[in-house]
């Protein structure tokens, strides 16, 4: 915790520091055309010279080029000498001021900032990945490899330099953050990725999103069960528990060593992929016959080859991929069919 305090410190001060910039910057100009004016008006009245030779008169003294001779007058010279003392500490101090922001790179961390924030506003039906540790990077790999435009938003500056090093529009911040949120592009979004490793961070985060855009969707990941109520009630559309999930995941590919493959469809329903292997119940049987309460989907064979709905005379072979939805009841019957271990078994 005291680390993210450290960095929200961090990023105060330096946005603190480059608002300071700005100002002075601002200031700068102000005094600069200030200083023009008093000049160009100071020669012209002093020199009776027009108002564009006063101009260039007084660039000319500001400027120490000097191409333009001295004043004949004594008013003039006093302008001049003014123009001089003034003009070069004007220069001077806005020398010293650009300096320092190069110097402590604060300038092109500036300009980084707005051209990727120029990009995601550039970008539209893209998806917000709320954190970027090991689940959000994973999530980030997946949408890469289907194509998907996605902005991650973490407060972790470490995470910066990952995404910066392969190419991820990153804004730094607390993703809970309504700001941050908009910033991210949320009113352009298709959805919200909450998988940050706090659930309270993940909660705000999907309260956040759902006030902003009650219309979108939320995929928030939850650590511990409990969380998974306050998730759906703070505006989740989907919650999944990586640790819950893997820990069924690999009990069922221990009980069931043929099913290869398995999706939660609905709560009463799920789809798997089960191996046909030899020796099983379920070899060399047509699918009319082992099919049961439940639906083929397709089956794909030794070959790669896949054949969306078999005709019901569709014989099985060892190799054969089974792709079958039901309820739990159906597929565990299902299963046994193809369980390998459970027909050499019988006596």
């Amino acid at each position: 915790m005291a680390d993210v305090y450290d960095v929200r410190a961090r990023r105060f001060r330096e946005r603190r520091e480059l608002q300071a910039f700005l100002r002075r910057m601002r200031t700068l100009a102000i005094l600069l055309v200030a200083l023009l004016a008093a000049g160009t008006v100071g020669f012209a009245l002093t020199e009776h010279v027009s108002a564009w030779h006063g101009f260039e008169w007084t660039l000319d003294t500001v400027a120490t080029i000097g191409s333009i001779g001295p004043p004949r007058t004594t008013g003039g010279q006093i302008v001049k000498t003014a123009l001089i003392v003034l003009g070069v500490g004007t220069l001077f101090y806005a020398l010293v001021t650009v300096t320092e922001v190069f110097v402590a790179g604060h300038l092109a961390e500036l300009l980084d900032e707005r051209r990727t924030q120029k990009a995601i506003d550039a970008t539209s039906d893209h998806y917000i990945i709320c954190g970027f540790g090991r689940v959000g990077r994973q999530v980030a790999r997946d949408l890469r490899a289907a194509n998907a435009r996605y902005v991650v938003v973490d407060s972790n500056p470490d995470n910066r330099e990952l995404a910066r090093g392969v190419g991820v529009r990153f804004i730094e911040g607390e993703a809970s953050d309504d700001e941050i949120l908009q910033a991210a592009g949320i009113m352009r979004a298709r959805a919200v990725v909450a998988c940050m490793d706090s659930d309270a961070d993940n909660i705000f985060t999907t309260l956040s999103a759902r006030s902003l855009r009650p219309d979108i969707a939320i995929v928030a990941r939850a650590a511990v069960e409990s969380s998974e109520d306050k998730l759906r009630r703070a505006g989740a559309d989907r919650v999944i528990s990586p640790y819950k999930a893997s820990g069924s995941e690999m009990a069922r590919l221990a009980l069931h060593p043929q099913v290869s493959g398995v999706v939660d469809v609905a709560p009463e329903y799920r789809m798997e992929e089960i191996n046909v292997v030899s020796g099983c119940e379920g070899e060399g049987r047509a699918i009319a016959d082992i099919r049961g309460g439940a639906i083929i989907v397709g089956v794909r064979d030794p070959d790669g080859d896949f054949l969306p709905q078999p005709p019901p005379e569709r014989v099985l072979q060892a190799g054969d991929v089974v792709m079958a939805m039901g309820t739990q009841r159906t597929m565990d019957r299902l299963e046994r069919l193809f369980d390998r271990a459970r027909e050499a078994a019988r006596p």
